[in-house]
Formats: C-alpha cells, sequence, structure tokens
C-alpha cells in the first residue's frame, strides 16, 4: 500500500499537460494531455505495453518527466497497491486500521497527550474523521474481499501472497486516498471479491483511475475511460462499451477520409508526372505540386491486433464423459465436499460459482483427476482427456527456458515448423518463441501455459481464472475459441463478460455441496451485493411435469421451427445491413443523413434479434419439458 499523508484539502482537478516521457530511448508519451474531473471513476485502458503502469508511476513522482507536466494538488493523497503486505504476526484487522496513517497517529497521541486543549484537538480530530466507526469500516472492506469475521483475527503470516495482496487493497480502500490508484486489482480476486469491489469503486467518495481488462468493471463502475493509443491520451464519456463503439465509428471515419485523400493525391501526382516538362502545363503542374505538398497527410488507424486460440480438436465421446455418483472429496480430514451426483457431457460449458473457500478449486482438482474421490463413485469414460489450467501454473513455467523449448519437450519427436505453428496458434509469433519465458510479459506467459494445458486434445478443458494477464483483446479472442471449441468447458472466473458468454449452466459451490444454480449471472450478482441474509435458495424444487399430448408436441415443434425462420431472417437482414455499414464512402459528411437510417435499421434489427432469441429459447424449453 502506498499513499501520501493524509490532510484536508479542496481538492481541484488532476490535470495532465502535454507530457513526454521515454523508456530506454521508446517514446510511451509525446504531448500526451488529459484532464480527469474530480471524483470521477476512469478506466484507463490501452494495449499492453503502450505506458499504463508507466502513467501511474508519473502521476505519484516516481519518476521524472521529459516534458510537460501533470497537476495535482500539492497536499492531495495518492494511494495504490504497490506490493503485498509483508507477512506478520499483526491481525489482518489491525493491519488494515493501520493503513490510515492519521488515524493510527492521533489514537497513538492521545493516549499519552496531557495538555487539556492538544487532547480537545485530538478527539475532535478523531470525531471528524468518524475514527470510532473505523473497525467496523475495516471489517466490512475486509469481508467484502473475502475474509471472515475469524480470518480478519489471523495474523498475516498465516496466508498467503495472493491473499496478502487482498489485504493491501482493503488497507488502501480503507485509508480512503483523494486520487486511488488501482492496477489490475481483481487478478487476485475471485468472482464474488470482484463484484463487490465494483460496487465499492462505484459509490468511492473521491476520484479513482483503475487500469483493467475486465469490461464488467469497465462498463459498471466508472464513468469514463482515459485512452492511451499512439504515446496520447483520449478522454472519452462512459463504459467501455460506449468507448468501444464510438472508438470503431471513428476508425471507420478516419480509414474512409484516408481512403480519398490517397485517391486526390494519385490523381495531383499523376498530372505532375505526365505535365512537369510541358511549357504549356508547366504553371498547372508547379500549382498542383505546392497542392500536394500542402496537403496534412490522414493516416488511416491501425488495424486492430489479430489475437488468437486455437484450440485443438478432440474426436467425439459417448455421454456422460464424467459421472459422479454419491462422491465425496477432500485432503485427508473431514471431506470438503459431500453428496455429489454431478454428470458431465461433451458439449457442457459449466460456470462454479461460490465464494473464495467453499471448494470450487477443490472442485476441479478432482474433476482432473488430481484428487480421488474418498466416498462414492465416479466414473470417467476410458478414452477422456482432460486439460487443466491454473493461474499457480504459470509460476512453475521454466523462466529461463524459451516457449519454443517447452512444447518441444511434451513434442519432442515433432519438427520446428510444426511446433512453432502451435505457437502461433496461441498468438506467440517468432520472436516470443525464441524469448526466455522470464522476460515475456503476463499476458504471454498464460497464452503459454494454455498452449501447454490443450496441446492433447481435452474432452474437457478446466480453466481456473484463465484471463488474468489477458488484455480485452485475448479476453475476445478467448471467448471465440471457448465457443468454438467442441469440448466440454469447466470455468472459474471473476470475469462475468467471459462468464456470461461462455458458460450455459451453472453450478453453485456453497455449504459442501454442489447444486445447479436457476437463475442467471445478474440475479447471481445481485445476491451477492444484497449480502448473505438476503441469499435466495439456490434451487427451487421443480414440479414434475404432466406428460404432453401429441398434438401438443407437434404445436411446440412448429413453434420451434417458426422461431428458427424468424431467427434466419434476421440474420441475413442483420449480415447484409452490417455489409452496407462497412462501405467506406458512407462516411462522407454529404451522406451522414444516409448513415444515420442505416445506423438506426441495424439498431432495430439487434433489437428483434434480441427477442426473437428469446422467444426461440422459450419455444425450445417449452418443446424440451414437454419430452419433444
Amino acid at each position: 500500500m502506498t499513499f501520501d499523508p493524509p490532510c484536508v484539502i479542496a481538492l481541484a482537478m488532476l490535470k495532465i499537460d502535454d507530457i513526454t516521457y521515454s523508456v530506454e530511448g521508446r517514446p510511451l508519451f509525446e504531448g500526451a494531455s488529459a484532464t480527469i474531473p474530480t471524483g470521477h471513476k476512469v478506466g484507463l485502458v490501452g494495449r499492453n505495453g503502450a505506458g499504463k503502469t508507466t502513467l501511474f508511476r508519473l502521476i505519484r513522482g516516481e519518476l521524472a518527466l521529459e516534458g510537460g507536466a501533470i497537476s495535482i494538488p500539492s497536499r492531495a493523497r495518492i494511494g495504490g497497491v504497490a506490493q503485498e503486505v509483508p507477512s506478520s504476526s499483526t491481525s489482518l484487522l489491525d493491519t488494515v486500521l493501520a493503513a490510515d496513517t492519521e488515524r493510527s497517529a492521533l489514537m497513538a497521541e492521545a493516549e499519552v497527550a496531557t495538555d487539556p486543549h492538544r487532547i480537545g484537538e485530538i478527539q475532535a480530530r478523531l470525531a471528524d474523521i468518524d475514527a470510532w466507526s473505523a473497525e467496523g469500516r475495516a471489517s466490512a472492506i475486509l469481508k467484502g474481499l473475502g475474509f471472515d469475521a475469524e480470518a480478519q483475527l489471523r495474523p498475516c503470516s498465516d496466508f498467503s501472497g495472493g491473499w496478502r495482496m487482498r489485504v493491501a487493497l482493503a488497507g488502501v480502500l480503507f485509508a480512503q486516498p483523494d486520487y486511488l490508484l488501482l492496477d489490475e486489482p481483481t487478478n487476485y480476486l475471485d468472482l464474488e471479491g470482484a463484484l463487490w469491489l465494483e460496487s465499492y469503486l462505484a459509490k468511492y467518495p473521491h476520484t479513482v483511475l483503475i487500469i483493467s481488462h475486465d469490461r464488467g468493471l469497465l462498463n459498471r463502475a466508472v464513468q469514463g475511460i482515459l485512452h492511451l493509443d499512439n504515446r496520447k491520451l483520449t478522454y472519452w464519456q462512459g463504459g467501455y462499451d460506449q468507448f468501444a463503439r464510438q472508438m470503431a465509428e471513428r476508425r471507420a471515419v478516419q480509414a474512409a477520409e484516408a481512403k480519398k485523400q490517397e485517391a486526390r493525391r494519385a490523381h495531383l501526382q499523376s498530372f505532375v508526372d505526365r505535365f512537369r516538362a510541358k511549357a504549356t502545363k508547366a504553371v498547372q503542374a508547379q500549382s498542383r505540386l505546392k497542392m500536394l505538398e500542402r496537403m496534412t497527410p490522414i493516416t488511416a488507424p491501425e488495424e486492430a491486433r489479430k489475437v488468437v486460440f486455437s484450440f485443438p480438436e478432440p474426436e467425439e465421446l459417448s455421454p456422460p464423459i464424467i459421472n459422479i455418483e454419491g462422491g465425496a472429496v477432500g485432503y485427508g480430514g473431514p471431506p470438503i465436499l459431500r453428496r455429489l451426483s454431478l454428470r458431465i457431457d461433451q458439449d457442457d460449458r459449466i460456470a462454479l460459482l461460490g465464494r473464495n473457500g467453499e471448494g470450487k478449486s477443490t472442485l476441479s482438482k478432482l474433476l482432473a483427476g488430481k484428487l480421488e474421490p474418498c466416498e462414492g463413485r465416479m466414473v470417467k469414460s476410458s478414452k477422456l482427456r482432460i486439460g487443466y489450467f491454473a493461474q499457480h501454473q504459470v509460476d512453475e513455467l521454466h523462466i529461463d527456458e524459451t516457449p519454443l523449448q517447452h512444447v518441444m519437450r511434451l513434442r519432442p519427436a515433432e519438427g520446428q515448423p510444426k511446433l512453432r505453428a502451435r505457437l502461433a496458434s496461441f498468438g506467440l509469433m517468432a520472436e516470443q518463441a525464441e524469448t526466455v519465458v522470464g522476460r515475456l510479459s503476463g499476458g504471454q506467459k498464460a497464452r503459454l501455459s494454455l498452449l501447454l494445458a490443450t496441446i492433447d486434445a481435452p474432452h474437457l478443458l478446466i480453466l481456473d481464472e484463465p484471463t488474468n494477464h489477458l488484455d480485452i483483446e485475448s479476453r475476445e479472442a478467448l471467448v471465440e475459441a471457448l465457443t468454438e471449441y467442441s469440448g466440454a468447458v469447466i470455468l472459474v472466473s471473476h470475469d462475468m463478460h467471459l462468464l456470461s458468454l461462455v458458460a450455459d449452466r451453472l453450478w453453485l459451490v456453497k455449504g459442501g455441496a454442489v447444486t445447479p444454480y436457476t437463475e442467471d449471472l445478474e440475479a447471481y450478482r445481485r445476491q451477492l451485493l444484497a449480502g448473505d441474509e438476503a441469499e435466495k435458495p439456490a434451487a427451487k424444487p421443480v414440479e414434475k411435469p404432466k406428460k404432453a399430448s401429441r398434438d401438443e408436441v407437434l404445436a411446440l415443434r412448429a413453434e420451434v421451427r417458426k422461431c428458427d425462420e424468424r431467427l434466419s431472417k434476421l440474420n441475413e437482414m442483420r449480415d447484409r445491413l452490417a455489409t452496407k455499414l462497412a462501405d467506406p464512402a458512407l462516411y462522407e459528411d454529404a451522406r451522414k443523413g444516409e448513415l444515420e437510417t442505416w445506423n438506426k435499421k441495424y439498431a432495430e434489427v439487434m433489437e428483434g434479434l434480441d427477442r426473437a432469441e428469446a422467444l426461440w429459447m422459450a419455444a425450445q424449453e417449452k418443446l424440451e419439458a414437454a419430452g419433444g
């Protein structure tokens, strides 16, 4: 935790004015400017390596600018999580309370102060900063980040580094700096902690800047997006999805303008080349040459990086691939999970929900074959191959070896071209293939670990927090790869965007049991934010429906066919409109009215698609319930 000494000030806004900064001769900022309104929550986004973390260090004054200025009130408190809390005998609660250095200093002085006037000042200031409710506030923050009342009283030395990072985050949130700078805070949180943090930041009383690749967080907890691109900063109002739409529109306009200018340049240059030597046309040629020189080049925007994950396809197995009846699992003592009755088929996409410590990782290890059931019966398909990815595996890579050496160890008989093709299919190109792991970025290491986990074309892929260190483009590529993948997926993630797009079944791990969660992720989010006392039963008893008649089944099948046809027509309309909107000529100034019309039509079709999909799902569920 890092933050400057606290004080009471009237805050001005954060102003970044024409800054320039380079690292080892590579410019990260060139004339970059932005103004962050006081009290706003802002997401800082940009490609990996663009300089986001460096900007935080410049704001904190840890690095010296080469040009320009960053204006922040001289007495403002700037806070952020710099490193994990050290292992010590101090309890978690006391560690967090100590993070508010002003309160700690005043409480210590109150114990020894003898001057009545000073005692009065201390007590008045303690009342001003609500010091007497501090323990309750600190405890609530720790609880939100996954520490129950018993854990809060245990020493820091009882917890691993990842958990101590949560304590460090709790400390800086409790201290409430005037400028809160958070760099990927959800990387060491589970889904429940990430959702709590979203809610907390939305209500945080001061300015927040957060570096994150979590679309849910960037849509729900911020009021603006600060985009670092091509060494410049641009501030956009609204959440990430709104920013992404505006960026796409801007890129389309820029590309169209660049194309028009290139055609104009070619026309002028052709005239100059043809008539420069002719006396009768020399004046006109010189005139056009000057026009060429005066034209300010319009550069077409860089194409968005094509990010890929390409999972090898397994052969199809007969269902189920795993079946557990009356199972229990633990670590030698009392079982962590009991009475497990679970079935997994090859087309399943299952997200595991539940608070930390309830047993999600234990269930993952059981399914992966890393733990054996201590009770009951677990049957797996004889040909079943399982791929398992957990965050700790990224840390277990050989840091002095290259990605190429890692895959050579698993496939010694394969030639280098094929091995390099495997790496490229996970976005690790020639340069990264030859770079030792210790020098790769976190995202590149995660890609290598995912490649190693899937190299045998598993029928079941178990992913425990796969998106840590992946940027937004990589997360979208992972969604696409998992959607196309023909094996089963078991997913544990704090990224609700990923879960909502990939998972079609939800299992709740709670109280030693694993049960289907019958509502959706939004309902789960609301339930978590409402608190334990408002929790609803995870699974509702469902009355067995009476058997439908043949005529009813035929009517339901006809309804499903109608819904299929409606969806097919709407998808065709969407594709035609998308092709129309991709025409650069549509973005010319003279056709702005026409563009608006086509955009409205596209929005109407997308709304129609949403409604049609909902009707199709309802009809399909009725048909399945009727046994058709």
